[in-house]
This record gives C-alpha cells, structure tokens and sequence, in this order.
C-alpha cells in the first residue's frame, strides 16, 4: 500500500476554504482506498512554516497512484488550488 500526504498553505489565509473546497474534488477519483483532506491543527510548525491543509490517501499499489494524478479530475483540481495555495509538500512511501 502507498501513502499519500500533501500538506498545503494558503497564500491568502481566507481562501483556505476554497482550497479545501477545490481539494475535496479529488475524493471523487476513484483510484484512492482512502482519501481525506483535514486542517491542520497548527500544533507543529514546519521549518516555521504555516500549513493550513492535509491531504492524506492511500492507493493499493504505485500504478493505483500514478492512475490517481492522470485522472481528469486531478488536473481541474490543480487548475483551482495552485494559484490560491503558497507552499505544497508532497510526500509518498510504501506501508510496512
């Protein structure tokens, strides 16, 4: 199984709504296992960094993933986050 977090910040902290908003299209693929997007709690800065939202999926395998991110919807839901968000860190790992 791969995980799948991606933690984002608004440029702007008012549309941190709408990013989440855009985030919640990417439940609608149907490759993830598991999909959800969370605010962050802000208990622990990252290097100082504010970060608003959590993305966290879990795909079966890497092909379940790479199918995820060329799904259509992937590509609208970054054409409506990219240019409200500021920082975007990904990360990916196998499980167990």
């Amino acid at each position: 199984m791969i995980r799948h977090i991606v933690f984002f910040s608004a440029a702007d902290p008012e549309d941190a709504e709408r990013i989440r908003d855009g985030l919640m299209m990417l439940a609608q693929i149907p490759h993830a296992r598991h999909f959800e997007v969370g605010r962050n709690l802000q208990s622990d800065a990252i290097n100082g960094t504010r970060v608003d939202l959590v993305v966290y999926a879990e795909f079966e395998d890497e092909a379940a993933l790479a199918a995820y991110k060329a799904h259509p919807i992937y590509a609208e839901c970054i054409a409506l986050v990219r240019p409200l968000r500021d920082l975007r860190i990904a990360a990916d790992f196998k499980a167990g």
